[in-house]
């Protein structure tokens, strides 16, 4: 989940399967296959030529394959289409939504086993779902501010920033440069330990970049149940717009 360059285009094919390269001042390669599709992302060290890149592919062809289909058959949500009776989920737990039409300021509140959405006549679809990704970001300004203070304490690092965006394949980021960390919109959906694992991962990362054994190793000292957070949050629906 730590930072990465942008990736226009693959850079090889193996096996029909194309991978993204983005070589860097590191001493191992490391391999991932991420969600929603797949897509295989491979971070090389600069002294790498493309036949170093494709054998470690080869040789892994198997597990980036068993990933692959894990990924394809995970369930999805359909399309939401924001009106009364529709299923969301808010921090793990599901609710129904409930739309109101009213003149005045859109908002959207919780109430029992439900979401009210109140909008004007005629909002669109696309205005109403912009109605509740706010509600989703004001919920996360809410926990992360208090997750940080513990986190960072116990972690021994400080970031100089943090925010919350739309990304597609990732559920939290790093800048290790600006100390700056991004978290998915996403997960307000999921259940608080899921942020709280995500952000604890990304803190971990400005002590160690790479996922290596000394990665592994802090994160079974501060979280030792991370594995079991990553398995749900990996487990969990894929929305349908393909992570928020």
């Amino acid at each position: 989940m730590n930072t990465t360059s942008p990736l226009l285009q693959p850079a090889l094919t193996v096996s029909d399967i194309p991978v993204y390269v983005t070589r860097k001042a590191i001493k191992n390669l490391h391999l991932g296959v991420y969600p929603p599709e797949g897509q295989v992302r491979v971070s090389a060290p600069e002294h790498f030529t493309t036949d170093h890149i494709r054998l470690a592919v080869v040789t892994r062809l198997k597990w980036i394959k068993t990933q692959q289909q894990r990924f394809q058959q995970q369930a999805r949500q359909t399309p939401r289409e924001m009106v009364s009776g529709e299923s969301h989920y808010l921090w793990g737990t599901r609710y129904r939504l409930e739309v109101v039409y009213q003149s005045g300021k859109h908002r959207l509140t919780s109430k029992g086993e439900f979401l009210r959405l109140t909008v004007s006549p005629g909002t669109s679809t696309e205005n109403r779902v912009l109605v509740l990704h706010d509600y989703y970001r004001q919920q996360l300004k809410q926990r992360i501010p208090a997750l940080l203070e513990k986190w960072q304490v116990r972690i021994g690092n400080e970031v100089t920033g943090w925010g919350i965006k739309r990304m597609k394949t990732k559920w939290g980021s790093c800048n290790i440069t600006d100390r700056r960390i991004w978290l998915n919109l996403e997960l307000a959906k999921k259940s608080p330990e899921c942020l709280e694992y995500v952000l604890v991962h990304e803190l971990v990362h400005l002590r160690e970049p790479q996922h290596n054994a000394r990665f592994t190793a802090l994160m079974n000292e501060h979280l030792p149940h991370w594995r079991t957070l990553r398995d749900q949050l990996n487990g969990e629906y894929l929305a349908a717009e393909a992570w928020y």
